[in-house]
């Protein structure tokens, strides 16, 4: 059972909580951290965001980035991870990550209960997949446990707590304040479409390595390079039901693409900065 020590830093203490059922001083503090963090972070990439006229020239602007971002290209750490990791550093990227990628898409449940019908239908639609349509063995949580079995590491979550990067904690941790504790779902919606189709990019690489160095559970990778083209369409159109559905904040929904590609793009370097640490 995961428990708080006082020298657990804010984002640990944030994803145990959010792991957890904590008592009022436990939720105090999961709010203290949140307002802090999440809420200070929205405020500031929301005051930045474009006046957009409609869901459509947002969705434009995404399309946008998502291609900037493309042509770029991998980073310095992303070809390393592709071209140079030995099995011993890609292994640390997998335990960095494994605190989302072993409860994958649980931060993103408290949604549902917060849209409307439409944009309610497109979401579940994505979260369905994520659970492996009913099927445990194609469950994307399940595909991660593959992996890390392979790998002769740890399936415990437990284990993974104890030893990841700060910024992997607050890419997971963000999720949960999207779905459940941010003023509007405007901003979910906006985050989830961003990553949705960002992983279409990011995780060329993982996959890259996978195939390299001979794993055979690479299909946590693939099929995400796979499933997430529709699921970019689903997450898009979500947009759009809940814009025939009532006004939308389009600034919030910005705010949420802006502060995921942020935090992610801090994990990544987290993650695969620490990797190129470990001696090959």
């Amino acid at each position: 059972m995961m428990r708080i020590s006082p020298t657990d830093s804010a984002q640990k203490r944030l994803y145990i909580y959010n792991r957890t059922v904590p008592d009022v001083a436990g939720y105090a503090d999961l709010l203290d951290i949140e307002r802090n963090w999440a809420g200070r972070l929205a405020a500031d990439h929301e005051r930045q965001a474009p006046a957009f006229a409609s869901g459509e020239d947002l969705l434009a602007a995404l399309s946008k980035l998502l291609d900037e971002e493309e042509k770029a290209g991998p980073s310095e750490h992303e070809r390393f991870l592709a071209e140079e990791a030995t099995l011993r550093q890609f292994k640390s990227v997998v335990a960095a990550f494994a605190v989302d990628g072993l409860v994958e898409s649980q931060s993103h449940l408290g949604i549902i209960r917060r849209l409307p019908a439409r944009a309610r239908t497109m979401v579940m639609q994505v979260l369905i997949d994520e659970f492996g349509c009913g099927n445990d063995e194609q469950e994307h949580a399940q595909l991660y446990t593959k992996l890390v079995t392979e790998l002769g590491m740890p399936t415990d979550l437990e284990y993974y707590v104890g030893i990841a990067p700060d910024e992997c904690f607050a890419y997971v941790n963000l999720f949960h304040w999207f779905a459940e504790r941010a003023p509007k779902p405007e901003y979910f919606l906006g985050a989830y479409a961003y990553f949705e189709s960002s992983v279409l990019y990011a995780f060329k690489c993982y996959a890259a390595a996978s195939s390299r160095l001979g794993i055979v559970n690479s299909r946590y990778y693939t099929e995400h390079l796979y499933i997430d083209t529709f699921h970019s369409r689903r997450m898009r159109s979500s947009i759009r039901a809940l814009e025939r559905d009532r006004p939308v904040d389009l600034a919030k929904v910005w705010a949420g693409v802006t502060m995921t590609s942020a935090v992610v793009a801090e994990a990544t370097e987290a993650a695969l900065g620490r990797s190129r640490r470990v001696a090959a």
